[in-house]
């Protein structure tokens, strides 16, 4: 069984990595700044990890359209930030 902390440390993971992105300056699949859909994906990291940690349980429905959204614009060689959001799912209580 995963930990309250294990989940907490996955969400803090992703959204450092997708401030890692920000700072790289990461372009989307068609090679437009992805600045935009960085900061939206940390403000909803950050708002469903408070919602996560409150009810005790990830939202699987909120994960993954979130995946699937974050794919539709993510280039095929930033992997890091898809297994980022990985780690999340691993760590949330089934």
């Amino acid at each position: 069984m995963t930990s309250r902390s294990e989940l907490e440390s996955a969400f803090d993971a992703a959204i450092e990595q997708i401030r890692e992105c920000l700072k790289a300056g990461m372009p989307t699949v068609s090679g437009e700044p992805a600045t935009s859909q960085l900061e939206k994906l940390e403000q909803e990291l950050t708002f469903e990890r408070a919602r996560t940690i409150e009810r005790g349980s990830l939202d699987r429905d909120w994960f993954q359209r979130t995946l699937r959204g974050l794919v539709d614009w993510l280039p095929e060689t930033e992997l890091a930030l898809i297994a980022a959001l990985g780690r999340i799912v691993r760590s949330a209580p089934k």
